[in-house]
């Protein structure tokens, strides 16, 4: 079973130790997808009890091309690897193979040197920062442009209401305006940079009954003067069109 811990399109928070836990109970492993929330707070994979955990490495301040898989010990051995090459083999001869230890089994060739180390500033960087003050930071940007979006009449906010249920992030859409006129004019007008289109989650907006949304995102370089633009520009608009 996979499981989103934050949505990257609602910012939904899920309960996902309380997920996991009814998994496990009907036998089923389960891998949770922390792209959206380990870059935003504190991850704990022991509290959370899943067998597998993947997030990646361009969304927390690192390089692209590169991301991190976490393997509970026990779900390690059922695993086999799915490609061959150099450092994965502790022995080998004709007629048989011993795969290396972990992680080595899974990382065959040469690796991604540049990338780990570009990943490895990231991490320090963010927990010299610390990930409470990072998650504060966010709470604090979210909460503002949620309630200035929550003033507008033609404004559509998709997602939780209360900030502490959702991630950093907005989606929304101004009601009769096409999401990618919203994007284009919040550049043109203040060089504002957002996302607009399906964000890879067509069933979810074909449930919500929308073609496409609006969704802006906070992080730690982000200020509350420029969430206030932000929300000033959404409201010029939708006053405009």
């Amino acid at each position: 079973l996979t499981l989103t811990h934050v949505s990257n399109v609602l910012g939904t928070i899920n309960p996902i130790e309380e997920l996991v836990k009814i998994a496990h109970e009907h036998d089923a492993l389960v891998l949770v997808d922390a792209a959206q929330s380990a870059p935003h707070t504190s991850i704990d994979v022991k509290s959370i009890g899943c067998d597998f955990l993947v997030f990646s490495g361009h969304k927390m301040l690192g390089p692209t091309g590169i991301g991190v898989l976490y393997v509970d010990k026990n779900a390690s051995e059922m695993l086999q690897p799915p490609f061959g090459g150099g450092e994965m083999i502790s022995r080998v001869d004709l007629t048989r193979t011993e795969w290396n230890d972990m992680p080595w089994r899974f990382e065959p060739g040469t690796p991604n040197v540049a990338g780990a180390i570009g990943l490895a500033a990231a991490v320090d960087y963010l927990k010299n920062i610390g990930m409470g003050d990072v998650r504060r930071h966010e709470v604090q940007l979210t909460e503002l442009a949620l309630r200035r979006l929550s003033d507008l009449e033609r404004v559509i906010i998709y997602g939780p209401k209360r900030v502490e249920d959702r991630g950093g992030l907005i989606a929304f859409n101004i009601k009769g305006v096409n999401s990618h006129d919203v994007a284009l004019l919040l550049d043109e007008l203040e060089n504002i940079a957002v996302r607009s289109g399906l964000h890879c989650a067509e069933p979810l907006h074909k449930r919500f009954k929308v073609q496409s949304s609006v969704r802006a995102s906070f992080y730690i370089y982000n200020t509350a003067e420029e969430v206030k633009a932000f929300c000033d520009t959404v409201e010029k608009i939708s006053k405009l069109l």
